[in-house]
């Protein structure tokens, strides 16, 4: 009987963990769905296997519901990716996958966090900006034609 309690109240709310080679599909399935050009399972599982790629899941039971994903270089780090189901959007997931990134970051020795993000995508440069992120600089025509908008790069400090 406790544990149907405990499912019902805790089935919807996402628990946050590191994510692995072995989430390489289901990470893979979340990207395709959301952005233009999704990366293969294999390229997640190149990435989760490089020692210098940090990456976080989003788990609602056994549902990949988000996840962030970055590569660290010294004190510096870039975000690669971001992605929240459809579903989940607009409920302060994409927050608490980027708090739990930024901390591990600075753990690890991160000083510095880039990102690239299109200019037209109003969401999540407002996560950005109010998670300290500033634009840094601009690649006009990044990305592809009929999305058509610049790139623009953010930067925030850790320390």
């Amino acid at each position: 009987m406790i544990s149907l309690v405990t499912r019902l109240f805790t089935r919807g709310e996402p628990t946050l963990s590191e994510a692995s080679p072995q989430d390489a599909r289901a990470l893979a399935g979340l990207h395709a769905a959301s952005f233009h050009r999704g990366w293969s399972d294999g390229e997640f599982e190149h990435l989760l296997l490089d020692r210098h790629v940090v990456a976080h899941r989003a788990m609602v039971g056994r549902s990949l519901v988000g996840f962030i994903m970055s590569r660290r270089v010294l004190e510096e780090a870039e975000i690669l990716s971001v992605a929240v189901a459809a579903s989940r959007r607009g409920k302060g997931l994409a927050r608490q996958l980027l708090d739990l990134h930024l901390r591990r970051l600075a753990g690890l020795g991160a000083r510095t966090v880039f990102l690239e993000v299109d200019e037209g995508n109003q969401p999540a440069r407002r996560l950005y900006r109010r998670a300290g992120f500033r634009e840094v600089g601009r690649r006009s025509g990044y990305y592809p034609a009929g999305q058509g908008s610049a790139a623009l790069i953010l930067r925030r400090d850790l320390v």
